[in-house]
């Protein structure tokens, strides 16, 4: 098979994986035209500086063992098969990076043979990069589960970040969809790796010539909607995960429909709403101080698609409600729907100075149209409602769902989503 449709089959067959920010688009460049994104595994990420990274995203192979029911590259699906050699794809992600297309690698792999003769080949890949041809550029690697932990070792002294994909929430969940694989298996390394990177971060507290060890962290991946598992199940295993593994991130994946096999769930579309919501419980857990438990319970076991999870929250802690903006703490203000972590900071800096208005908040842009409902300004408040969960409630939540209307640049218009809203998602502003 020839490179370059070595390169289609195994960048389209790397779409699965969400341990990226984003995936390349089709679109081929014109004459005259400027740049490049023609579907050639392309996806991006970011730095710990916020510098936006381009990544070469590829299957070291898609041959595998495993015939897990969810997957694409399953066993018994019938679909075109490639394997890369690490010489190829050396050579891919150095031409690449010449050329101005890429910063670094994304390197993931179906199990071909078994997990030590893979993670051989994703080692002699990322020690050829490094070592032969002296790239400095950043690297990604999946960790196999199962593999020999030697082999993982002298890969992550090589490599950027790690991450090994739990994709299921739970034994059952394992034993129904992909049995031969052992959770065991999936969490040794994950310890192993994170006790490691601990190790690395203290030897380098103490001598800056000691070795780094995945200095950019682990992650790992779960799949939303294959499983019956109740979103109480997937924050609470995330939030363990961050204490116990030293995760960086986890990253959460919509199921997409790709088999008709019956221990699937019969869905028109991937649950995309669902995996936003998590995204936001997700962002809570890290930032802004909450326990899986505040969020949700064994009477509430999932989120409210209509309403997000910091709102949901609030109108559940009513009695925590309002707080006086001007002498409310720090952690009870980042509680507060509308008011992220950089804005809690800027209002607990500024009212050193002066009582700030409801017209000062609105300059430090807090989104007022969720805070209004949790907050007093010098004693006043300015909800324009009774303070009562559902009359809140059918304010938070917009009453035309379906509004979908293109923004203006420069201007805040009266549309179904708001800049405000945009900016949120952006930054994680809840």
């Amino acid at each position: 098979m020839e490179l370059l449709e070595k390169l289609k089959v195994l960048s389209d067959a790397a779409k699965y994986d969400v341990s990226c920010s984003s995936s390349g688009s089709k679109r081929k460049n014109i004459a005259g035209g400027v740049g490049n994104a023609a579907q050639s595994g392309i996806c991006h990420s970011w730095s710990d500086d916020g510098r936006c990274i381009s990544l070469l995203k590829i299957l070291l192979t898609n041959y595998c063992v495993f015939d897990c029911a969810y997957c694409v590259n399953r066993a018994s699906n019938d679909l075109p098969r490639a394997a890369f050699t690490p010489e190829e794809v050396v050579d891919l992600t150095i031409n690449f990076y010449r050329r101005n297309y890429i910063e670094g690698l994304f390197l993931s792999s179906a199990i071909w043979n078994n997990p030590n003769h893979t993670m051989e080949l994703l080692l002699q890949t990322v020690r050829k990069l490094r070592l032969e041809e002296r790239f400095n550029g950043y690297i990604h690697l999946k960790a196999i589960p199962g593999a020999d932990w030697r082999l993982i070792a002298e890969a992550g002294s090589l490599v950027d970040r790690m991450s090994v994909n739990i994709e299921l929430p739970s034994n059952e969940s394992l034993k129904l969809l992909a049995p031969q694989k052992r959770k065991e298996t999936i969490l040794k390394p994950m310890g192993l790796i994170g006790s490691h990177i601990l190790e690395s971060r203290e030897e380098r507290k103490r001598s800056r010539k000691a070795p780094s060890f995945v200095p950019a962290g682990q992650s790992t991946q779960l799949i939303i909607g294959a499983t019956p598992d109740t979103d109480l199940k997937i924050i609470n295993l995330s939030e363990n995960l961050y204490h116990n593994f030293n995760l960086k991130r986890v990253y959460y994946s919509a199921y997409v429909p790709v088999s008709n096999k019956p221990v699937l769930p019969q869905l028109a579309t991937p649950p995309l709403k669902r995996e936003n919501r998590l995204y936001q419980a997700d962002w809570l857990l890290r930032f802004y101080g909450f326990k899986a438990q505040e969020l949700l319970s064994e009477d509430q076991p999932n989120f409210q698609l209509d309403l997000d999870p910091k709102s949901d929250w609030a109108l559940r802690n009513l009695h925590l409600f309002p707080v006086e903006i001007n002498k409310a703490d720090y952690q009870l203000i980042i509680r507060v729907p509308g008011i992220g972590v950089k804005n809690a900071k800027k209002i607990i800096a500024a009212r050193r100075f002066h009582s700030l208005s409801f017209e000062d908040l609105r300059k430090m842009g807090v989104v007022l149209k969720r805070a209004r409902y949790f907050i007093i300004c010098k004693g006043k408040y300015y909800g324009e409602v009774p303070f009562k969960a559902e009359t809140i409630k059918n304010r938070l939540i917009p009453s035309n769902k379906e509004t979908f209307t293109q923004l203006a640049l420069f201007t805040e218009q009266n549309v179904g989503y708001q800049l405000a809203d945009v900016q949120g998602c952006i930054t994680g502003e809840l």
